[in-house]
């Protein structure tokens, strides 16, 4: 039965947004008119679909005033920052400089009597299932590609950001790509589950929880469905002996606290060289306390709410249990008046080890754990010793001994003096509970396609 998609705003608890999901009969010939579209998108010349997806990408940077707003109502970030156009753009530019090289025919023998090749095939229709936290980034990863390779796609966006789905919408079909070849669709989770047990995708790509990532698998079970899965994170950074401190607390702090802390490769624990420790947490504070918690809106916020009081309440939890077993917080409370809700103040813990869920579980808030390390070898060691594999970011200035650290991390991303950043060059992945698959980079469109060969005797 057809339920509202509510999306509830940080900023004021108010409803931003409300819509109706399909029922089943709805979804499931949305899901027939995008099969039957694909063919004759598919048959496009690469390069007319190409052109099609970078005038979306220009239509949706033409709305950008519009959307930064919009993003600040429904998942609270401040305005200041300008929204997601610049990633959105680099993205989906990049994926479309490489489409022609990475769907290129691999010819094995053109001769005389065979022409022997394999081509990369659409999968037909694929299901995006995107979040909240960077709406508009993390669904251009697989759509731009999905589109370009010739899929049709369904994009299924979070509840907190109902309005991206119609936005991205908007600016394909101004663009010309039939309306039935990209469709955003609310459906609520049993319907999306009935769906992929039904076989009706040729490839699932799903960003959330690894709760949410278990149910995918599940709904797909039997269906040899192929599967994209980012789920949780907790990426650690490491502070050496021969690192810019000033550099790494600030980009460190930044990874840790920028949207909130609701980063997927955000920083939720770092490990500093022992001599190192109290200068740099010293200056991790002194950045963190200039932070600016309030209205998104307001044009001075650096720190909006979360965009969820549920997401609030869930660090403060982790925060309190830490804090109850010998952590201690550094950021003055009385910076930072909030009232309970999703305004939530930055926190840096010392003191803390992982026995402590802040240290453990994916905290996806303003808060971050700071630990000292004697070696390399331990700093390795607690940097594995998680349930998650996403990034990890190394602070030194020796590329070889970065390299050789990175080696043994158990993660997607190795980052040498960054963090927080995604390369669509680089294979978006994961390990561990973090995940399967990856986007993005030659490897995404690989993921997006499936290999067909062909053996054609001549004479």
């Amino acid at each position: 039965m057809p339920t509202t998609l509510k999306c509830i705003s940080p900023i004021d608890g108010s409803i931003y947004a409300e819509r109706p999901t399909l029922g089943l009969d709805q979804a499931t010939a949305a899901v027939t008119r995008a099969s039957r579209a694909q063919a004759a998108w598919a048959d496009l010349p690469l390069a007319e679909r190409i052109s099609r997806v970078m005038i979306a990408r220009e239509k949706i940077g033409e709305m950008n005033d519009q959307i930064v707003t919009e993003l600040a109502w429904q998942m609270g970030r401040p305005v200041r920052y300008g929204g997601e156009f610049g990633g959105f753009s680099e993205r989906t530019t990049y994926m479309a400089e490489i489409a022609e090289d990475a769907l290129a025919d691999v010819t094995i023998e053109d001769s005389a009597r065979f022409r022997r090749f394999i081509r990369r095939v659409p999968h037909g229709l694929v299901l995006v299932i995107a979040p909240w936290n960077y709406p508009y980034m993390t669904a251009i990863n697989t759509v731009a590609p999905a589109l370009i390779a010739g899929n049709a796609v369904m994009l299924k966006h979070a509840s907190q950001t109902p309005l991206v789905g119609e936005r991205l919408a908007g600016a394909f079909d101004a663009a010309g790509i039939p309306e039935d070849v990209f469709q955003n669709v609310f459906l609520d989770h049993d319907t999306t589950s009935h769906l992929i047990a039904a076989k009706s995708f040729g490839f699932v790509n799903f960003t959330g929880s690894v709760g949410g990532g278990r149910a995918i698998e599940r709904a797909a079970a039997g269906t040899f469905t192929g599967l994209g899965l980012e789920l949780g994170g907790k990426d650690p950074g490491y502070v050496m002996d021969d690192a810019d401190l000033d550099a790494a607390a600030e980009t460190l702090m930044d990874g840790a606290m920028f949207n909130s802390g609701q980063c997927c490769c955000g920083i939720e624990r770092v490990y500093v060289i022992e001599k190192h420790f109290d200068a740099f947490v010293e200056k991790c504070v002194a950045i963190v306390s200039k932070s600016k918690l309030g209205n998104p809106l307001d044009p001075e916020t650096t720190l909006g709410p979360m965009a969820n009081i549920r997401f609030a309440e869930e660090v403060r939890k982790q925060t309190a249990e830490a804090v109850a077993a010998g952590a201690r917080p550094l950021i003055d409370a009385k910076l930072f008046p909030e009232d309970g809700g999703t305004y939530l103040m930055p926190q840096i813990l010392v003191n803390v080890d992982h026995s402590m869920r802040v240290m453990r579980d994916e905290s996806f808030g303003p808060v971050v754990g700071i630990m000292p390390v004697k070696s390399d070898e331990e700093a390795m060691r607690l940097m594995n010793d998680s349930e998650f594999g996403l990034t990890a970011s190394l602070w030194t200035a020796d590329a070889d001994r970065a390299e050789r650290i990175g080696n043994q991390i158990e993660t997607g991303t190795v980052f040498m003096n960054r963090c927080d950043y995604l390369d669509p060059a680089l294979c978006w992945t994961g390990c561990k509970n973090t995940g399967r698959g990856g986007g993005l980079s030659a490897i995404g469109y690989h993921n997006l396609t499936r290999p067909k060969s062909y053996h054609l005797k001549k004479a």
